[in-house]
């Protein structure tokens, strides 16, 4: 199962310009020394937003909070497991996500 949603967050980011997979045990993005998205190890995918957007997305996606190793991911969206189908939604999401990050002052 992790095996198949890894190749699927690979094929996502393949979609996404300028995007490349970091980590070798707990794959993620960064960018702007900023971590924007992460596949934990129950294959579930987070991406990170601001506080107005995280609201609007837990509403509309009907989702919550995104957990790794235990901890709620302050700042992560949960994407729900029907939305791996919807490669568009994410791919504006990811770019949604990193715009986010290069908003923010580099680390």
């Amino acid at each position: 199962m992790l095996e198949e949603k890894l190749q699927l967050y690979k094929e996502l980011i393949k979609k996404c310009s300028g995007f490349e997979i970091k980590g070798k045990t707990m794959p993620y993005t960064s960018a702007n020394g900023h971590m924007f998205s992460q596949l934990n190890k129950d294959g579930e995918l987070g991406i990170r937003f601001s506080k107005e957007v995280q609201e609007k997305y837990f509403e509309k996606l009907k989702t919550g909070h995104f957990k790794s190793y235990g901890a709620i991911m302050k700042g992560y969206v949960l994407i729900p497991e029907e939305m791996w189908n919807d490669t568009d939604a994410l791919v504006k999401y990811m770019n949604e996500s990193y715009d986010y990050v290069m908003s923010l002052d580099p680390k």
